[in-house]
């Protein structure tokens, strides 16, 4: 009976210093390690753009030069679209990230993240879209009255929203509804078939080796003759390229620390290299959100929204 009564009370204290034990331990809190260490590495996000195996690769040589350079570490990440690098933003899953445009726009309006560099392609800092018809047919997109425009899709930057900004400020209408291609080689493709009769896709300036750069380009194996049959009617303004963006609340040491590391490796020739090959980038610039006024401008003027615009192509 003795043994039964202290076997209880055994129990009973055992109870109370386990309870005492995990009132302790849920009183407890544990602070995670500072960004940039090994422990919490600095997240930075790609978004693919080309082949995933080419971002793999290339993205490993920038954080092998960006640890080599900063006193960071960092954890590379390659999402499957931009509404999931925007909300990695909002829960602090996300650092630094090389977004589009319009996924730029949100990602400040939602949760404040800034542009702070900008990427530069053949010497620029902005891009343009192009009207293409058959060679001859029009002079300019005057002539485009009630013609049928092939597009790329209606959240295409370049391929739709930019074409569509120049024909409602010039007051001409389609003939009908408007036709979506899907991609930029099928809008060139329509208008060399007949198809359409006109059409609007991204426009690069042509190189001195390559020759022509913008989307006549896409379709030179099935159509040799692509250049000397399509031409371009007209150029749209131009609006900024992809930004680099930095989460708001990141210390502003880290951000300057991590922008002039950028702008300091796209100098090298592996740095180059890597983002050439991921993001046909040349350059970096430093950039801030007032370069994205006007891309704001013009979604007001389509009645349009950056939620229009998420994970399509630019």
């Amino acid at each position: 009976m003795n043994a039964f009564k202290n076997l209880n009370c055994f129990v009973l204290s055992l109870s109370v210093v386990l309870a005492a034990t995990g009132l302790a331990t849920s009183g407890c809190t544990f602070k995670k390690a500072e960004l940039g260490t090994a422990e919490n590495p600095v997240k930075l996000f790609f978004v693919p753009s080309v082949d995933a195996k080419v971002i793999d690769s290339n993205s490993k040589v920038m954080k092998e030069w960006l640890e080599k350079n900063t006193p960071y570490k960092f954890e590379i990440k390659i999402p499957q679209s931009y509404i999931a690098v925007i909300e990695a933003f909002g829960s602090k899953g996300a650092d630094v990230a090389a977004l589009n445009t319009s996924g730029y726009i949100k990602a400040n309006d939602k949760y404040q993240a800034e542009a702070r560099l900008i990427v530069i392609r053949h010497g620029k800092k902005t891009y343009q879209s192009q009207f293409i018809a058959k060679k001859g047919r029009f002079k300019s997109i005057q002539d485009l009255q009630g013609m049928r425009i092939a597009f790329v899709d209606a959240a295409s930057m370049s391929g739709y929203l930019l074409p569509l900004k120049m024909l409602n400020d010039a007051g001409i209408k389609l003939g009908g509804d408007p036709v979506f291609a899907m991609k930029h080689d099928s809008v060139v493709s329509m208008v060399y078939q007949g198809q359409a009769d006109a059409g609007a896709t991204f426009y690069s300036p042509p190189d001195e080796k390559e020759g022509i750069q913008d989307a006549r380009r896409l379709v030179r194996t099935q159509y040799p003759d692509v250049e000397s049959k399509i031409e371009i009617i007209q150029l749209t303004d131009e609006i900024p390229n992809d930004p680099i963006v930095f989460r708001k609340d990141m210390p502003e040491e880290m951000k300057k620390t991590i922008a002039d590391a950028f702008l300091a490796m796209v100098k090298t020739p592996e740095g180059m290299e890597a983002f050439k090959a991921v993001y046909g980038v040349t350059a970096i610039e430093p950039a801030t959100d007032a370069d994205y006024e006007p891309v704001r401008k013009m979604l007001k003027s389509l009645n349009k929204s950056a939620d229009d615009l998420l994970g399509q192509k630019k």
